[in-house]
């Protein structure tokens, strides 16, 4: 069937001609249909004449028609090799798929002889039969084999094709699959390799975890890392201490006022406030300290059981607003003397307490490399830092009269 139609110009054509190899052949209407033959094969052109503005134009479209032979009737071939050998799992199921090509009459369909008639693990499903585009017939059969057993093992399947020429047979049959063990030499290599891993990760998580604050400061120091170079702030940190130089609290006072700018400031290029150096007097106390708190990167408060007197207070209570309110400062608590209740902090600084508390001890915190000096640089803002002197050094044994 060839059709002489176009979309574009359909209201303006007045004539339909079809033409085969430039020889114009008679059509009813815009439609050409006959049954094939190989003489048919050739070039149709359809022209469509129409007027446009005073003038006939013509408009062609043209078909290229071969005949590929005659589909009345084929020889029927099964599709596939002629043997298959298929691995199977025992107690899985399994379908096999006959298929062919044919004639309309021809037909497919499995052959195989039961062992145990009352095996009924067999389901053989009706034949499927459709023709193609090109005028052929494609059929198939399946055949589902459910919860697989012996005596489906080792046992022929015959897909076979029935047509007027004879018979044609694709054999199937199923064999038990494998398993393929891992060679002893391999696994043992295997296991080796993958506990050596896993020692050699765990290794290397513990060192981190334990380390994690010598890498920190390496780290700082490998990449020159400085994080008070745009905060617009004056101090590292304020030091808030009980300011009362009482007998009993005098070691406590001599280490907020001596001993941590010793080392901060002298030893390792950190600015610290202490109120009673850096603060004029004469001032308003508490706008004073308000005011620095704000100037300050951190809050280092050297606790004790004295420690929230009254001259203090307003310290603890602005820093902790800077800190959990507008989060402009962070808190580092240092446990001078062992306390042993902190019921005597306010509850919001328990909350930060048991994240960032050093703990002060006299007699293994006096080198430069201990652990105190190092967890509390790796609390204290980053910074570029050039120490004047070795880290191996140790501070001066301090003594009170």
């Amino acid at each position: 069937m060839i059709k002489c139609e176009t979309p574009y110009y359909r209201k303006l054509i007045n004539k339909t001609s079809l033409y085969k190899n430039c020889e114009q052949i008679e059509i009813r209407g815009n439609t050409f249909e006959k049954n094939a033959e190989f003489e048919d094969q050739g070039y149709y052109t359809c022209v469509f004449s129409l007027h446009y503005n005073g003038k006939l134009f013509n408009v062609t479209k043209t078909f290229n028609v071969t005949i590929a032979g005659d589909y009345n009737s084929i020889t029927p071939v099964l599709l596939g090799p002629k043997f298959n050998q298929i691995e199977v799992e025992l107690g899985k199921s399994e379908q096999l798929n006959c298929s062919a090509l044919l004639n309309k009459d021809d037909t497919v369909y499995w052959n195989f002889r039961k062992e145990n008639e009352t095996d009924h693990n067999l389901h053989e499903e009706q034949e499927i039969k459709i023709k193609t585009s090109e005028g052929k017939w494609h059929a198939s059969r399946i055949l589902r084999i459910e919860n697989i057993n012996e005596n489906n093992l080792n046992f022929l399947y015959n897909c076979t094709l029935a047509s007027k020429g004879g018979t044609d047979v694709r054999v199937f049959i199923l064999v038990r699959k494998e398993n393929v063990d891992i060679p002893g030499h391999i696994f043992t290599r295997g296991m080796i390799t993958a506990v050596f891993i896993l020692v050699a990760v765990v290794g290397i998580v513990t060192v981190c975890a334990i380390y994690r604050v010598d890498l920190a400061l390496f780290y700082r120091h490998l990449i020159g890392r400085d994080e008070t170079l745009t905060d617009g702030k004056t101090y590292d940190a304020f030091v808030s201490y009980l300011r009362e130089c009482r007998p009993e609290s005098y070691e406590e006072h001599a280490f907020a006022v001596e001993v941590l700018p010793s080392v901060l400031e002298k030893h390792f290029g950190y600015k610290l406030c202490i109120f009673e150096r850096d603060v004029l007097p004469g001032g308003a106390v508490v706008d004073e300290v308000h005011s620095l708190i704000e100037k300050s990167r951190r809050l280092i408060i050297v606790l004790s059981q004295s420690y929230m007197s009254n001259e203090v207070r307003y310290e603890l209570e602005s820093g902790l607003h800077e800190a959990l309110v507008e989060r402009k400062i962070k808190i580092i608590l240092i446990e001078f003397t062992p306390v042993s209740d902190f019921m005597f902090l306010p509850q919001s600084l328990e909350l930060l307490k048991s994240h960032q508390v050093l703990k002060w001890k006299a007699d293994k915190s006096l080198s430069y490399n201990s652990r105190f000096w190092k967890n509390l640089r790796y609390l204290m803002p980053a910074k570029k830092i050039k120490p004047g002197r070795d880290e191996s050094e140790v501070l001066p044994v301090l003594s009170w009269t």
